[in-house]
């Protein structure tokens, strides 16, 4: 479903669609391409069931699905909320001060103000 929605003309066929139900004829007269590359564009849609074709005569009309398409919009939510939740985790603990850390004797290496005094020249 996504790479059908992968480029921008795909998207565009399907937000007119979803418009209103078109010919493949009436969609490709409004893109600078041939009339096959948008047959294709429309078969990469349909074979994501995100748009349906039917005949009517000689002419093959293709509407948007709804269905599917809030099945797409659900799980891009989802996934907006999986993603958000993760962020709002990462800034908590990026707002968090560091914990101090212990060496391998249970001391905490931790910076003081105090000086140690065996750090003084000569000792």
């Amino acid at each position: 479903m996504f790479h059908a929605l992968a480029t921008s003309t795909r998207r565009d066929i399907l937000r007119r669609t979803i418009e209103r139900e078109q010919s493949v004829s009436t969609l490709a007269s409004e893109y600078d391409m041939s009339f096959a590359a948008v047959q294709k564009h429309v078969a990469v849609l349909e074979a994501a069931d995100l748009i349906v074709k039917r005949a009517e005569g000689r002419e093959r009309l293709v509407r948007a699905n709804p269905e599917m398409i809030a099945r797409a919009r659900a799980l891009l939510a989802r996934y907006e909320e999986l993603w958000r939740s993760r962020i709002a985790r990462l800034d908590e603990l990026l707002a968090e001060p560091p914990a101090p850390r212990s060496d391998t004797t249970g001391n905490s290496t931790a910076s003081t103000d105090t000086e140690d005094p065996r750090t003084e020249e000569g000792v």
